[in-house]
């Protein structure tokens, strides 16, 4: 029996594009050890919305991206799409 990887994100199947996502940026002192596997949707999503400084200081576990009322929107509306589903996304002006 294969156990599945989810995306801890969007608790989808993990499939298709992923990449890995520093919760703490590399450029704000991450670790490689601070990784989580993401769908690319998900990572391009996040890297889409915050800053890398947002991510440092505010943003640095799942459980607060998840608290974040355009990811949570987000997750919803992906939900239901196949693990391998992945469009652009449109790049949000900071």
């Amino acid at each position: 029996m294969t156990i599945q990887k989810l995306c801890p994100l969007c608790k989808r199947p993990l499939g298709g594009r992923t990449s890995l996502h520093h919760l703490i940026p590399k450029s704000k002192g991450g670790k490689y050890t601070d990784t989580v596997e993401l769908h690319q949707i998900c990572h391009s999503k996040i890297h889409d919305v915050f800053t890398e400084r947002q991510l440092q200081q505010h943003y640095f576990t799942i459980e607060k991206l998840l608290a974040h009322e355009e990811i949570k929107k987000f997750v919803e509306w992906l939900k239901n799409k196949p693990p391998e589903f992945y469009t652009r996304g449109k790049k949000k002006k900071r």
